[in-house]
């Protein structure tokens, strides 16, 4: 069985309606028992109860990063093998993205504010999260503008290419530039830098429940980008006849 199957809408349009109730409740499982499971964790003797913001805080940003990563994955599907379905996994996916990165710019604001006594820094971790954050927001609208879906999906792969360089920037900023306020990466395997299990196992939990909601919300509106395209073409051929 090849994976190119899947760029059949029918082939997706069964396997995804087969899968996204599995899916769904997987990530309502992980989602709500992680977030239960950190927020009854102790406070840190350095940051207090603030610290709980991680388990909101960290899954969405690994997801602002990854979401986006997905969409330049599909995008050069799209531009390389014309498979439509991949064209619109990448539309369906970037709002959910925009909502991630969002979460991710408020929780760290909130973290911030007690930790470094502002709610914003132009800190370049921070800064490259906003500057993602708003090439969601040109992706989606450049979708919006263009009216043929192929000259859309094409223009938007070119955009999506051009904010990868965003996105793998956020993720290793701090690598980067070492003056930056933001901290390390909080799942770090470096000696004596590494999460303690009481606060690590539960954000394990939260990381996959944010996954799984994000993969039951992208087969969604997979599904629903499906059908509208199908709903166009039909429109399209009454109008003709």
């Amino acid at each position: 069985m090849s994976i190119w199957e899947y760029a059949n809408p029918v082939k997706f349009m069964r396997t995804s309606g087969a899968a996204l109730p599995w899916v769904v409740a997987g990530a309502a499982i992980c989602t709500i028992a992680g977030l239960i499971w950190g927020f009854l964790t102790p406070q840190d003797y350095k940051q207090g109860a603030t610290v709980k913001i991680i388990f909101l805080h960290v899954p969405a940003a690994l997801m602002a990063i990854n979401i986006w990563l997905m969409m330049l994955v599909t995008s050069l599907i799209w531009l390389i093998r014309r498979h439509h379905v991949s064209a619109l996994a990448a539309k369906a996916a970037a709002p959910v993205g925009a909502v991630m990165t969002l979460i991710a710019l408020i929780t760290g604001a909130v973290w911030g504010q007690p930790m470094w006594g502002t709610w914003w820094e132009w800190d370049p971790r921070l800064t490259s999260f906003l500057i993602l954050f708003l090439f969601y927001l040109g992706y989606m609208a450049l979708w919006e503008a263009v009216e043929n879906p192929d000259s859309a999906a094409d223009l938007t792969g070119v955009l999506c290419l051009v904010g990868s360089v965003f996105a793998l920037l956020s993720r290793y900023a701090v690598n980067f530039w070492n003056q930056g306020l933001h901290q390390g990466a909080s799942l770090s395997l470096a000696p004596g830098e590494r999460m303690s299990a009481v606060y690590r196992y539960p954000l394990y939990l939260t990381m996959a429940g944010f996954f799984l909601l994000f993969l039951a919300l992208l087969l969604i509106r997979t599904r629903t980008e499906i059908r509208r395209r199908r709903l166009a073409a039909l429109l399209a051929r009454e109008n003709r006849t």
